[in-house]
């Protein structure tokens, strides 16, 4: 399968935690992939004074390794709290953060003698009690919700964008398949210094750039929900939509962050992702919470997913796994969770299946089990 596993590793990195009148979950997945290279960072408390009423979060997707990310990880917070701008000029101090990490870590040994060439997408976000301040640099997304909507995106640093293509031409290099120079499939990264030597241009005018986009918006408490980060093996498989409206859903049946954030990662591995996954939850005073008709409808859907799967296999004793799938798809089934469908069901299937099929499930490999609409 080339650079993948011949099944996924799904046991996951859950954390939660709570701060400054905000929750927070995570989650990551290796899946597929052979390496682990997904990296976060959550803290409440950035400090004394106002900065203990801050608070910070980071999603970093590693390429080629998981050197840059991991270094990221644990730096980048520091790096920009340890600029002349930050209390000052925060949006500033963000931006010259990113930039003077990226130019430190030249300096690395496995870094600097080329042993290691991996880089990394970054999104982080900084709430403090009146903004919030967003940066990405990459394809991780950040997604704020409110009322199960998103109302503020993100833009991926894709290579095909008009603005990053025009800055790698200007830099010697070319976009094929939509990758930088046919290779790396984003055109904005902390690391990745072999596309950082073009003599002449400074650092956010090369073929890929560790500038950062950021944005500032004040606070609702009313009506701001909670803050996605995530990597693109998330933003693969569900789009901004879909994820807000399942993770409004969620919270309508548990408080429990980590059951959300797990349930977020097993859907988009249902869903066919095939990429590390990594997700933050930032959670927000006027987030929905579990309701009594909410809690009620789930267990009567998961009881009648339980009957229906019973049924088949006792009129199919051998059902494959994907035939079980098409033949509940085809029932149309009423109150599944918007945004995640039957896919957001594959564990508790996987787990009836397993019990009255255990030799089929076995040889069950799950990709892209779930057919979209």
């Amino acid at each position: 399968m080339g650079a993948f596993l011949d099944k996924p590793l799904t046991e996951k990195l859950l954390e939660s935690g709570e701060g400054n009148g905000l929750k927070y979950g995570v989650a990551s997945m290796q899946g597929w992939r052979l390496e682990m290279e997904d990296a976060h960072m959550a803290k409440t408390q950035l400090g004394e004074g106002e900065l203990k009423n801050w608070s910070y979060f980071a999603v970093f997707d590693g390429h080629a390794g998981a050197g840059v990310s991991k270094h990221c990880a644990s730096h980048l917070l520091e790096a920009i709290m340890a600029t002349d701008e930050f209390q000052e000029d925060t949006k500033k101090g963000i931006h010259n953060g990113f930039l003077e990490l990226d130019n430190q870590m030249r300096s690395l040994p496995e870094l600097s003698s080329g042993e290691d060439r991996s880089g990394t997408t970054a999104v982080c976000a900084f709430i403090s009690p009146r903004l919030i301040y967003i940066a990405n640099c990459g394809d991780s997304r950040a997604v704020l919700c409110r009322q199960g909507e998103p109302v503020f995106s993100t833009q991926d640093h894709k290579p095909g964008l008009p603005t990053e293509l025009d800055r790698i031409v200007k830099a010697g290099g070319s976009v094929m398949i939509s990758r930088v120079n046919g290779s790396l499939a984003v055109s904005r990264a902390l690391g990745d210094y072999d596309y950082k030597n073009v003599e002449g241009r400074g650092p956010c005018e090369q073929l890929v750039s560790p500038e950062p986009d950021i944005f500032v918006r004040d606070r609702d408490d009313k009506q701001d929900e909670f803050l996605v980060l995530a990597c693109d093996g998330v933003w693969d498989v569900m789009s901004n939509e879909d994820l807000c409206q399942y993770i409004h859903n969620r919270l309508l049946v548990t408080e429990n962050l980590n059951e959300v954030t797990s349930q977020v990662i097993d859907t988009c591995l249902y869903k066919g992702s095939r990429d590390n996954m990594s997700i933050v939850l930032v959670v927000f005073p006027g987030a929905p919470t579990p309701t009594a008709e909410a809690i009620e409808a789930e267990k009567e859907l998961d009881a009648t997913i339980e009957r229906r799967i019973r049924e088949i296999v006792q009129q199919e004793n051998d059902i494959e796994w994907g035939n079980l799938v098409m033949k509940l798809k085809a029932l149309g089934l009423e109150g599944l969770p918007p945004g995640g469908g039957l896919a957001s069901k594959g564990t508790l299937m996987m787990k009836i299946y397993s019990e009255l099929c255990p030799k089929q499930a076995d040889s069950v490999i799950i990709i892209d089990s779930f057919p979209r609409n």
